[in-house]
């Protein structure tokens, strides 16, 4: 008798991937209707998604994008991410099940992407290596790397007199149009961070190029991320590049290990985002009429930076003084939250 040859087994193959993404797939539609057009706010009933749940309206044109941001009674308050012309009453609202989140990974660099993560440039589609949740804790303060190592920023004032270390956050207070995106540019071209995250939030649109082509450079852009959020678009939109750019810092912090440098202009601008939402849900109004969500807000995003358990996040936020006055609501929060601020 002739033995039995062994036999090989089959190719197999690895399921566990597109398990996962069944499991995320929807295949029933919670959908609801609008009733009621506010301000910045759109009303609907008929669902009952989560707090910051991304909704679809359909309206007379193409679908709009908005996110659950607050209730009323037994109404749903959502916000647009984009314009909400062509809303109705009785417009069909569908609940996606989903929250927001932001692309990251390495194929970032080099490319300028808007408050939402998509691309704005000419570079073509992006390719994440993963896309992760807005919403993250900061790194447990005992498992903080302690700050000991100089970061070298190319500006001979701040290395010599005003030295920055890794993993530290600083704050540029100054008024507008004294060349604090100048300075910002100079420290993202000469620093010696491995890479540059750069969040524009509120800015006027014509800057944006004159920072990436002139303060920045082609050097500069090469190790970069810019998030784009420019003044004229929604305040949502305005506060989501924020945390879009925070996310992506902490994607090369915490999974690659490098030293990140973290640059956000303007805080105050953010600040008044959030005080356009924060008003539009009802919110009462605090000092300057900042709702209080702005100060809840404000140390929930600074915390996240600085260093981590491997690098470090070295971060640079503006802050657009009013009227000079240094003690206004939004100047006196950041500079008892960040490590130090230059004037």
């Amino acid at each position: 008798m002739e033995p039995l040859h062994e036999q090989t087994p089959p190719h197999t193959i690895d399921l566990s991937l597109w398990r996962e993404r069944a499991a995320r797939i929807h295949t029933l539609q919670h959908r609801g209707r609008v009733v009621q057009v506010i301000g910045l706010t759109i009303e609907a009933e008929g669902i009952t998604p989560q707090l910051g749940e991304l909704c679809w309206i359909h309206g007379a044109d193409a679908p709009i994008a908005a996110e659950v941001v607050g209730f009323r009674r037994s109404h749903t308050l959502l916000m647009p991410l984009g314009d909400m012309a062509g809303v109705q009453p009785g417009s069909p609202v569908v609940a996606t099940r989903s929250l927001f989140q932001a692309p990251v990974g390495p194929s970032l660099l080099g490319r300028v992407l808007d408050g939402l993560g998509n691309p704005i440039d000419s570079a073509g589609p992006l390719f994440p290596e993963a896309h992760v949740p807005l919403n993250h804790n900061a790194p447990p303060p005992l498992e903080r790397q302690p700050i000991r190592t100089p970061l070298a920023t190319g500006v001979r004032a701040i290395d010599g007199l005003l030295t920055v270390g890794k993993g530290q956050r600083m704050g540029i207070f100054a008024g507008s149009g004294v060349g604090k995106s100048s300075l910002l540019g100079m420290i993202a071209r000469n620093t010696s961070a491995d890479v540059n995250v750069i969040a524009l939030i509120g800015e006027r649109g014509r800057e944006v190029r004159d920072f990436i082509e002139e303060s920045l450079g082609p050097e500069g852009l090469a190790r970069s991320v810019i998030v784009v959020s420019t003044s004229d678009v929604a305040p949502l939109i305005r506060i989501k590049g924020a945390w879009v750019a925070t996310a992506i810092a902490e994607y090369f912090r915490d999974e690659m290990g490098l030293d990140v440098n973290f640059m956000m202009d303007s805080v105050t601008r953010f600040a008044m985002a959030q005080r356009e939402v924060g008003l539009a849900v009802g919110e009462p109004p605090a000092m300057k009429a900042y709702p209080p969500s702005v100060f809840t807000m404000l140390p929930r995003l600074m915390e996240r930076t600085g260093a981590g358990v491997r690098g470090a996040i070295t971060a640079f936020y503006t802050v657009l003084v009013e009227g000079d006055d240094f003690n206004e609501p939004i100047s006196d929060t950041v500079r008892g939250i960040l490590d130090g601020h230059l004037i």
